[in-house]
């Protein structure tokens, strides 16, 4: 049954309150924990016990990071950084060019630097090189190191690692693994296909940390010290937000415990990042995927493809003002690449038909650092999975984003198997591909076929599940900071969703392009404000803008908006239905 008779709202939506179980479950536990009740909801919704409510809510890293040594390899990757280390030797740190990537190598980097150690950079370049180890970066690499540590990529390199002749090569990657795995020293990967998957929430920096972990306990045995890893925590929640791993189990406390860390502004690179980002409250999973992920991001995606790594390894605050003012203008021009790709993507993938169990888009020249975030944007618009592919001579290069439930990474890593991609493998929400031009025809049919035997095909609107309903009048700062206790959200861990019956749109106005500033009056002398960001990309923000005085019922999420150093309720708004 839906919530407030809404069958379908402005995006297509029926609305979803909370079952009578997890009411009854909330008030429960609200009786036996004080506990407030909109605290209460979304533990009830997560499924936790009110006899372990307070616990969840102070996530401790000692109760919930799991023994190092669960994982396959670990001893052994260990002990060979250790000797590494020990007999000074050479090591380069091989990494990929996103935010993983890049916090990943940072860790390192810092952690060798606190030895006195200091260890070579390689990312290659995006577009000349592509994502992974190659053959000729790796012989060159290892004709001049000992030791080299693949970061977020390196369980399906197996020539690129052959090729490394004269060195050691240790992977520590969370991407999906093959049938087989490349000859070297040490392949940690929670995602192998001989683990388990228990660790699979993992994202690469959170693997690098279980290692420096594990390499940790090695030393005390052996009677050495090793760095504080506790302060290289704000680098393994930036990579859990950005890389969308889900906030379960041990990463939320590596996030909670990152951003304490962070908000003590001692690593230049992430406070010059912040302050060319313009942000002005404590640090949030929301300021970790949005603010900052994208800044670190643009590097990679279409300046210099190791400045982001490089940003948050540095230890000089005028080298990394620098480099994070550069980044910001890298992302400025990305925004900018990105718009013109959207709207050519999204017109090609309309043509096609939005109902296929994929949508996907190639085009001439399209840059291969954007396609990611437009597949991302016609997944949002459409409620499919979706791939879009840049075109340059005779070969494309992709990259896709799928919806929960649909495994896109291993349907991705079959159809280059079966020889019709040139390479490509990833995750289940989101892969890369390498597809011949002649072949892009067939290999998108292909694809289509697999996922629509994971019923890709069968999706319609998402239901919007909503956590209850509130009044504008009680949208108040200390409710939300109660609620907040219950995170960090994000990725696995939504934030609540509340709905706001039969209010008055009161002021509207466009921002930018695309999105709708809003401030909401329930007609008895309560208000709230709200933003929709993206608005003109769907419904709402036509409707909305020109509302003619009508009412809606509203639904989003509370945040707080800190402007000029004043704090005020804010509704993130993501839905409406007219009254």
């Amino acid at each position: 049954m839906s919530f407030l008779g809404v069958e379908q709202s402005l995006t297509g939506r029926r609305w979803i309150g909370p079952t009578v179980d997890i009411q009854r479950a909330a008030e429960m536990m609200e009786q036996q924990t004080n506990l407030p009740a909109a605290v209460c909801q979304v533990l009830a919704r997560r499924g936790v016990p009110a006899m372990e409510a307070k616990g969840f809510l102070e996530p401790r890293l000692k109760d919930l990071l799991p023994d190092p040594r669960k994982m396959k390899d670990m001893e052994k990757a260990a002990a060979r950084f250790l000797e590494a280390v020990n007999r000074r030797e050479r090591i380069a740190v091989f990494a990929d060019y996103d935010v993983d990537g890049g916090s990943s190598a940072a860790l390192l980097l810092v952690w060798l630097r606190n030895m006195g150690l200091q260890a070579t950079l390689y990312i290659p370049d995006r577009i000349d090189e592509g994502y992974g180890p190659n053959v000729p970066a790796m012989q060159t690499l290892a004709r001049d190191h000992d030791l080299i540590i693949c970061v977020d990529c390196g369980t399906l390199s197996h020539e690129p690692i052959a090729a490394a002749k004269g060195a050691d090569v240790v992977v520590l990657d969370h991407h999906l693994g093959g049938e087989t795995l490349p000859e070297c020293v040490a392949v940690v990967n929670p995602n192998r296909q001989d683990e388990d998957g228990d660790l699979g929430y993992f994202c690469a920096a959170g693997v690098v940390f279980l290692m420096l972990v594990e390499t940790g306990r090695q030393m005390r045995l052996a009677g050495q010290k090793g760095p504080d890893l506790m302060a290289l925590l704000d680098l393994v929640a930036l990579a859990t937000v950005a890389d969308v791993a889900p906030l379960i189990e041990a990463n939320r406390a590596l996030v909670r415990q990152g951003l304490k860390v962070m908000a003590g502004r001692k690593r230049h690179g992430l406070v010059a990042l912040a302050d060319v980002s313009r942000m002005d409250s404590t640090p949030s999973s929301y300021h970790l995927g949005f603010l900052l992920g994208p800044r670190v991001n643009a590097g990679g995606r279409i300046g210099k493809a190791d400045l982001g790594a490089r940003l948050l390894a540095t230890d000089n605050p005028h080298e990394a003002a620098a480099m994070a003012e550069r980044l910001d203008q890298l992302n400025t021009e990305r925004r900018d690449i990105e718009n013109a790709v959207r709207a050519a993507a999204m017109e090609q993938a309309e043509a096609r038909g939005f109902d296929a169990p994929l949508v996907w888009a190639a085009g001439e020249g399209w840059h291969p650092g954007v396609v990611g975030i437009v597949a991302s944007r016609l997944k949002e618009a459409t409620g499919r999975p979706a791939v879009v592919i840049g075109l340059d001579g005779n070969e494309g290069k992709g990259s896709g984003r799928s919806v929960s439930g649909i495994d896109l990474g291993a349907s991705i890593q079959k159809t280059a198997t079966e020889g019709l991609l040139l390479k490509g493998g990833g995750h289940k929400m989101a892969a890369g591909l390498t597809v011949a031009r002649d072949q892009l025809e067939p290999a998108m049919a292909r694809l289509s076929d697999l996922l629509a035997k994971q019923g890709a095909g069968d999706l319609g609107p998402s239901d919007l599940k909503l956590d209850g309903m509130l009044m504008p009048g009680a949208a108040q700062i200390d409710l939300i900071e109660q609620i907040e206790k219950a995170g960090p959200f994000g990725a696995g861990a939504p934030a609540p969703r509340y709905a706001f019956p039969d209010l008055q749109v009161r002021f509207a106005k466009r921002i930018g392009e695309s999105h709708l500033k809003l401030s909401l009056s329930d007609g008895m002398g309560g208000g709230l404000d709200a933003i929709c960001f993206g608005a003109f990309d769907t419904a709402l923000g036509p409707r909305l803008l020109e509302h003619g005085g009508a009412r809606f019922h509203f639904s989003g999420r509370l945040e707080i908006n800190t402007w000029g150093g004043r704090q005020s309720p804010q509704l993130r708004l993501e839905d409406a239905a007219e009254a």
